[in-house]
């Protein structure tokens, strides 16, 4: 096969540029989504081959560039291995598209790119059905969020809602408990039975959950830290919360 080499576009604006995703294991993943739009592979004949050994690459077309031109493209601090697929935006889908929904994450005005990748990734790891955000206050789709998410991005529905509130309520029609966390709340976090829906729901670091949001959630928990320091950074408080709460449903 040969490719065209030049070099690529002069460096994106993750705010309101195109979206590339990249390294490996994150263009592989978006490769293997067949509900992924993908434009353009750039990549080094050694990352390509990287790619193919776990999977065809499909009709998406190719540019062969070096390392040097990625960095220019993406910028020095992007981990690229050698592979960035330039693709529209995943796609976002309703309440009413996945069912049936026994675990959900709930992020209530979380922004941070890499905060919400790195929760992604937390919520496929422990088999979430999808994770909600809000059409504003939440990041656009960037290579640093996929990234962080490894992959996940491709692989667990994000639900964007108008209002959290009334998407809360909808949840909780459905017959999912919802729990909002806080560290200062009185009450710790315990697992909960197999047969019950949860819906957990993470505010973002410093302001925490918005008073609407908490008065919507049918519990408010906090999780049981004895150390000096009583809270985490968001996707971290994330991961501990989904292994808490789960843990009654692999015993």
């Amino acid at each position: 096969m040969s490719y065209n080499k030049f070099p690529p576009k002069p460096r994106y604006n993750p705010d309101d540029g195109p979206v590339y995703l990249y390294g490996i294991h994150t263009v592989r993943a978006a490769l293997d989504n067949a509900s992924r739009v993908k434009k353009n592979l750039l990549a080094t004949p050694n990352a390509l081959n990287r790619l193919r050994e776990n999977g065809d690459i499909g009709k998406v077309p190719v540019r062969e560039v070096t390392p040097k031109e990625l960095d220019k493209l993406l910028g020095d601090d992007a981990v690229h291995q050698g592979a960035a697929l330039e693709v529209d935006p995943v796609s976002r889908f309703g309440l009413n598209d996945i069912e049936p929904l026994r675990l959900v994450v709930v992020l209530d005005q979380i922004t941070d790119p890499h905060n919400v990748g790195a929760i992604l990734r937390t919520a496929c790891a422990f088999g979430a059905d999808a994770v909600i955000t809000t059409a504003r206050h939440s990041p656009r789709e960037t290579g640093v969020m996929a990234k962080s998410a490894s992959g996940a991005l491709d692989l667990v529905p994000m639900i964007e809602v108008r209002n959290l509130g009334d998407a809360l309520e909808t949840l909780k029609k459905r017959g999912m408990l919802v729990l909002g966390f806080d560290s200062d709340s009185e009450q710790q976090l315990r697992p909960r039975d197999a047969d019950v829906p949860l819906a957990i729901v993470m505010g973002a670091e410093g302001k925490g959950l918005r008073q609407r949001t908490r008065e919507l959630c049918d519990e408010m928990v906090k999780l049981d830290m004895p150390g000096p320091i009583k809270s985490l950074n968001v996707s971290n408080a994330a991961a501990i919360a989904l292994f808490a709460a789960t843990a009654g449903r692999r015993q």
